[in-house]
């Protein structure tokens, strides 16, 4: 069961929208919009303008076109209809493919075509450059504030659509408050998101960027050097203690706990909230599905 469970985390879009074999049909059973895979010419494709990933490295694009060239596109590329142009389809997924079955000379390729709303694309997109981690921090960040501002998700909200903690979207978010030039340092690769939240607010940041590029400096290197600009405070010393969090809330964690045998942590907002179960191994999931009276 655990082998299976494993089968099913992390398979991203495939899993969500059943772009290959069995989960294609496990997709279309459940929700009856994605239809059947089957090719189309390679020019009623369109690039996605809401597609978070923007930077499509000329290596990779080439030595996938080789492949391509020996074995064809094997997943297909999941697309939905464009409304004023119904033998055209929009790119939900894929686009890296779609451009290096062009390089590779490709006349038609394999689609998925599903149903899906402006912000269901977005969504999609968003989720499975994340989890094949094919976008830069910044292009990340983008996706989730176009969700955010243009669809009115918390950061709650998206970190549950993209499967990320709150933390990991807020500080992903920050990364945009950074000096354009900072920006571009991260999206080429020269630094990493963990030097650039350090600068995040500093009035020097494109400055110090610089100096980190050419000093070859390290994160924890790099908060030193925060230190010494008046630019991060220090690892060590006394932390703020955390908000008392409401006894009766703390007793239903407990009591969750102790039922579930697994740490149980419930973040109440009024009437709303969220309840987060950890589970160290697929081993621990299966029993509190079991629980649950369901199946891995």
């Amino acid at each position: 069961m655990a082998a299976e469970a494993q089968s099913r985390l992390g398979r991203g879009l495939a899993a969500l929208m059943g772009d290959v074999g069995e989960e294609s049909a496990i997709a279309q059973e459940k929700s009856g919009r994605a239809g059947p895979p089957r090719r189309v010419g390679i020019e009623q494709l369109r690039a996605n303008p809401r597609n978070p990933r923007k930077a499509f490295s000329e290596a990779e694009l080439n030595e996938l076109a080789t492949s391509i060239k020996e074995r064809g596109v094997i997943q297909p590329i999941v697309v939905r209809a464009l409304r004023n142009d119904p033998k055209s389809y929009e790119i939900i997924a894929g686009e890296r493919r779609w451009r290096a079955a062009q390089r590779a000379g490709l006349h038609d390729v394999p689609i998925a075509l599903v149903e899906a709303t402006d912000e269901e694309a977005l969504q999609f997109a968003i989720i499975e450059n994340v989890q094949r981690a094919d976008l830069n921090a910044i292009e990340e960040a983008e996706g989730y504030l176009a969700l955010m501002e243009e669809y009115g998700h918390s950061q709650d909200e998206v970190a549950q659509i993209v499967g990320k903690s709150r933390p990991h979207i807020a500080n992903t978010v920050r990364l945009l408050k950074l000096p354009d030039p900072v920006k571009q340092l991260v999206r080429g690769g020269d630094l990493s998101p963990g030097h650039a939240r350090l600068l995040v607010g500093h009035a020097k940041a494109d400055d110090i960027a610089k100096d980190i590029v050419a000093r070859g400096l390290n994160v924890r290197q790099t908060e030193a050097l925060m230190r010494e600009v008046g630019g991060a405070p220090p690892r060590s010393g006394k932390a703020a203690p955390p908000p008392r969090k409401d006894p009766n809330i703390a007793a239903l964690e407990k009591q969750l706990s102790d039922a579930l045998g697994l740490q149980v942590v419930i973040e109440s907002r009024g009437e709303k909230g969220t309840l987060h179960i950890h589970y160290s191994d697929l081993d621990q999931l299966d029993a509190v599905l079991r629980k649950l009276g369901r199946r891995a």
